[in-house]
């Protein structure tokens, strides 16, 4: 029963967020749910109502589900990288005075729950969250579920030949999505948020992470807020923005204990080696980490990995202007969106870039302004596809005119359910076949009109979206997923 005509691969999600959030409305907190209609179950479906979307579409607001098992498994998603992420407490310690509007406005925001926001403003031992998350993916794992569709599963797998052997699978009855783990931020190695870190918490708490059953297969050191390990970029815009102070730390480099950190992760003496996503880090910390791979013989072949980021339109960290692309100066010029010459390192170390489809990062705020509109669904998709087709094109530019092959490092990861403003249309895992549709249109319009230098980068339409929905993140996980 599988979709074997999809199987797309999404390198960056958060299914659990918000059912694990609702959870905490339990008398047993960190239940996930078999029955698929409860609000704490990572099955249950909740598509976006006409309210939902205006509130998004006006504030930029995300309360709705968008990566729950049901939404994944119609919309044809056959692996699914899910993000551990115990909730920054300084997300809702915040500028708002009243302790009632800081409930109110977070559990808007994130529609996590007020309890679970109470939980999170209270927090003191950030590992023992991220172990409770882990055990609420556990809890289902490899349990059929019954939809409208038919008969589905998520199976934890822990490398490449468990992903093989689901799609040989001889229960055709039954439609079953691989899940990997990964982590969002390494603040969740802080076991006691009220005291300063020390190497041997963060280190033995490390060692847990790598002893688990299905370890993440990459993690993300820094994320929204300081974490003593090295600086983060600036990623907030906007309401958050206002509301929400991340500047402690903001655009340093790695700390003594995050270079003992990385060191550990990519070591493969204390376990298998746990890639690191580049996502989220400064632009101080990133050239740091390029250094790293740069200059240790042990990490020729270490791939950097973008889980789930956008270009920014700019040629280069140390050179800051805009070029490279024809449509360089529509996208979203901020640091914590990748420079060009970055997005050559992914492509010349094996990496992948994988795209996220945030409008609030993917283009410029007056690309956004002058977007067209319509009340045709189909149109809007049209328009609102195009932005991230404009992030394609720019990197595929990039990568031709530096001679390198365009179309082997690109991957979709959605960031969906991580707090983001999705595009228009395209609000769910629902949508991603719709989503494929229309890049192929554009992906068929632009290669009619232009060829690359390089001939092998001139390959069909449908080839480019199937590598980015699918093949290509197969491919790169049956290199390192082992």
């Amino acid at each position: 029963m599988r979709d074997r005509t999809n199987n797309y691969v999404d390198f960056h999600c958060h299914a659990a967020m918000k059912p694990f959030g609702k959870s905490f409305n339990y008398k047993k907190i960190g239940i996930n749910h078999g029955r698929r209609h409860r609000s704490s179950s990572i099955w249950k479906y909740n598509p976006p109502s006409v309210f939902d979307k205006l509130v998004n579409y006006v504030i930029n607001l995300t309360k709705f589900s968008q990566s729950n098992f049901t939404s994944l498994a119609r919309g044809g998603v056959g692996v699914a990288c899910v993000s551990l992420y115990p909730i920054e407490k300084w997300f809702f310690v915040n500028k708002l005075k009243s302790e009632f509007l800081k409930d109110i406005a977070a559990n808007f925001a994130t529609g996590v729950g007020k309890k679970r926001v109470d939980h999170i403003q209270g927090l003191q031992d950030y590992f023992k969250d991220l172990e409770m998350e882990y055990d609420f993916y556990k809890q289902l794992n490899g349990k059929v579920v019954k939809l409208p569709e038919g008969k589905f599963r998520y199976q934890l797998v822990r490398n490449y030949k468990e992903i093989e052997e689901l799609n040989a699978s001889d229960d055709e009855q039954v439609t079953t999505i691989g899940v990997l783990m990964s982590i969002e931020g390494l603040h969740v190695l802080n076991s006691n948020i009220s005291k300063p870190p020390t190497e041997v918490q963060f280190l033995g708490n490390l060692q847990k992470i790598k002893s688990w059953d299905t370890p993440p297969f990459f993690v993300s050191v820094a994320h929204h807020f300081w974490n003593y390990l090295c600086g983060h970029a600036e990623s907030f815009t906007k309401l958050v923005k206002s509301k929400v102070d991340q500047s402690d730390g903001m655009n340093l480099g790695f700390t003594d204990l995050g270079r003992k950190v990385v060191s550990e992760l990519l070591s493969d003496k204390n376990g298998k080696r746990i890639l690191v996503d580049v996502k989220h880090m400064s632009v101080a910390s990133r050239k740091e980490y390029y250094h790293m791979l740069e200059t240790n013989p042990e990490y020729k072949d270490v791939p950097i990995i973008v889980s789930h980021g956008a270009a920014n339109g700019l040629l280069a960290m140390d050179n800051q202007v805009s070029g490279g692309s024809k449509v360089a100066d529509t996208l979203k010029a901020v640091d914590v969106n990748f420079f060009n010459d970055e997005i050559i390192k992914v492509a010349k170390s094996k990496g992948i870039f994988g795209f996220q489809l945030d409008e609030r990062r993917v283009a410029s705020d007056k690309t956004l302004k002058n977007v067209k509109h319509s009340v045709k669904r189909s149109k809007i998709m049209h328009y609102r596809s195009e932005l991230m087709w404009r992030q394609i094109q720019h990197v595929a530019e990039v990568l031709d005119n530096e001679g390198l092959f365009i179309w082997d490092c690109l991957v979709l990861g959605t960031d969906f359910d991580g707090i983001i403003d999705p595009l228009n249309s395209f609000w769910t895992a629902e949508e991603l076949p719709f989503l494929a549709d229309f890049l192929e249109r554009h992906a068929y319009n632009y290669l009619k009109e232009n060829k690359f230098k390089m001939p092998s980068n001139n390959i069909d339409a449908n080839e480019v979206v199937e590598r980015i929905m699918s093949t290509n993140g197969l491919r790169f996980l049956e290199r390192h997923y082992n």
